[in-house]
């Protein structure tokens, strides 16, 4: 079972794997049926919500893939709060790595930005993910698109890799964003960039909101202010912070009501905060080459 209110990084990141390959291994969703990075399984499902959980009210963060260019309908199971590959600027011949790569739908949207001289890498967390996806490469025949698994917090990939990073509505699920930041700063070449969609607040929620398991995994709870995250950005190095795309995520009033009394949700429209699905480019400097480089001669 999983607990209500976690309390450590291992927890939050078990109850992730456990939702994530129960998605995973679920028929394909595709565009018209999903619920955002609320999946079909989780939070929103469409089973009536049992003691604890959620309503079944979508969250409507559904995107447009389908009218992207390397869009597999196969590949796309709904989890996503954005279209990072729409602003990511990749160029043919580039490396990407897809932080939180699922069932491959933003790596085949790269693939065909990269083109055939090109190398798209999906990292994820999840066997059953890192299986489904490998499956639809075999399908579609790429010899250029590959999945690790592997913890973002800690890649298994060498430093200086991607020319461009991208994910989608993952960070917020990642416990250390501290870490997570620093490690896409360390895969980064100098002068590559990232271009990543994720849900930030403005404003404080209500602490049920905040420490629901399951609305964890729906990309809420794991998010962190929007002020924050762009500042942990820039800590980490990172120039030319840029927020190229800004939505309001509405929680309708039967998600709320599991969490509020009618006057708390009265007083929550009523303040200046919310949940937002934000797109955000940032860049590592050229001059972090020698920053990253080793004793004298290293980089000779």
């Amino acid at each position: 079972p999983i607990e209500k209110h976690m309390e450590t990084a291992e927890q939050i990141k078990e109850v992730v794997r456990q939702k994530y390959g129960a998605i995973a291994e679920q028929p394909t969703v595709g565009p018209a049926d999903a619920n955002g990075c609320c999946g079909p399984t989780s939070c929103c499902g469409p089973s009536s919500p049992g003691p604890g959980t959620v309503a079944s009210v979508p969250i409507d963060m559904t995107v447009g893939y389908d009218e992207l260019n390397g869009y597999v309908a196969e590949a796309d199971l709904g989890l996503g709060c954005g279209l990072p590959t729409q602003f990511a600027q990749i160029k043919p011949g580039d490396t990407v790595v897809d932080l939180g790569s699922g069932a491959g739908n933003d790596c085949f949207v790269a693939r065909a930005e990269t083109g055939e001289t090109g190398r798209v890498i999906g990292l994820d967390m999840t066997p059953a993910m890192i299986d489904r996806a490998r499956k639809n490469t075999k399908t579609l025949g790429f010899t250029n698109v590959e999945f690790v698994y592997g913890d973002i917090e800690d890649m298994p990939l060498p430093s200086n890799l991607a020319d461009v990073v991208v994910s989608n509505c993952v960070m917020n699920l990642v416990p250390d964003k501290q870490k997570a930041v620093a490690e896409t700063f360390r895969i980064l070449k100098p002068g590559g960039h990232f271009s990543i969609s994720d849900i930030v607040l403005k404003g404080e929620l209500p602490a049920g909101l905040q420490q629901d398991a399951e609305l964890y995994v729906g990309c809420v709870s794991g998010a962190i202010q929007k002020s924050d995250y762009l500042q942990l950005i820039q800590e980490n190095g990172f120039t030319n912070i840029t927020v190229q795309k800004e939505r309001e995520i509405s929680l309708p009033d039967d998600v709320l009501k599991n969490y509020l009394t009618a006057d708390e949700i009265a007083a929550y429209r009523q303040q200046d905060k919310g949940i937002y699905s934000v797109t955000v480019f940032a860049q590592k400097p050229e001059e972090a080459t020698k920053a990253a480089c080793c004793p004298p001669g290293c980089c000779n």
